[in-house]
């Protein structure tokens, strides 16, 4: 038996061993010709919660919002009370009842008019021009009445609005009443409410709601749609019967028998 010479039994061993740890240690090829894929990182906790959070997440804040700011609205404000006094407009011994209707209505224009109020304003003690916006005239559209309703942040107050506008009104019409055949009188005196009128906490919530929730969704017709981001990715095509593997976005690779036999020359 002949002995290999001291040089050349070195390289054996060098080959014997890459065989070995090519058998014992898969490499890229290997992985790409079984089809296995690396586990992917995990994701943190903060890209999960902002998968889980809805794209439409502007409109239940906004509606949320709108609430808040009309039940704050409703506590701040201002309370504005409200009374109504009546004037009967009746005909006299010589004009017909089918007149009586026409002059209510003409009455109740004339009821906020400026030489009404001022002498309303000169009898309760007010400044020139109070009553302007506090006071509304209405006449029925059924019966000869006069509608005068006061408004103010106190109820007695309104109460005294609309009285002072009530008198103001008989008495220009007592004036002219040789001319106009009807005479005004006072059947009903207002009376101050129990409760103010406005701001009302349920309707102030219900406008906040729709004006937010209006708000929220201008919001996300305004706001420029996300698109998808495309990446390419390697897709592992199975190995082929010579051991050798391609994948999608790259040339064939040689497989491990490919670097045995080069190895083994």
């Amino acid at each position: 038996m002949s002995k290999a010479a001291p040089g050349k039994a070195a390289p054996a061993f060098e080959h014997t061993t890459a065989r070995r740890s090519a058998r014992t240690s898969p490499s890229a090829d290997q992985e790409a010709a079984t089809g296995t894929v690396p586990a992917p990182a995990p994701t943190s906790a903060a890209a999960r919660g902002a998968r889980r959070v809805p794209g439409w997440w502007p409109l239940p804040l906004c509606a949320v919002l709108g609430a808040l700011g009309g039940a704050g609205y409703a506590t701040v404000a201002e309370p504005r009370y409200e009374a109504t006094s009546y004037v009967l407009v009746s005909p006299g011994p010589r004009a017909e009842a089918a007149s009586a209707l026409g002059y209510a209505q003409a009455y109740g224009k004339i009821a906020t008019d400026a030489f009404v109020l001022g002498a309303a304003e000169t009898r309760a003690g007010l400044p020139r021009g109070a009553l302007r916006s506090r006071v509304r005239a209405g006449a029925s559209p059924d019966a000869p009445m006069v509608r005068i309703t006061g408004s103010a942040p106190r109820a007695q107050d309104a109460a005294d609005y609309a009285d002072a506008v009530a008198r103001a009104l008989t008495g220009t019409a007592h004036k002219s009443a040789e001319k106009t055949g009807v005479r005004l009188t006072v059947v009903s005196r207002a009376a101050p409410s129990q409760g103010p009128v406005s701001p009302s906490l349920p309707v102030a919530v219900a406008v906040g709601v729709s004006a937010g929730g209006l708000l929220g969704g201008l919001a996300l017709l305004a706001r420029p749609q996300r698109r998808a981001a495309t990446a390419a990715a390697a897709v592992p095509v199975p190995a082929s019967g010579d051991g050798t593997a391609a994948t999608a976005d790259g040339p064939a690779q040689a497989g491990p028998r490919t670097a045995e036999l080069e190895d083994a020359r």
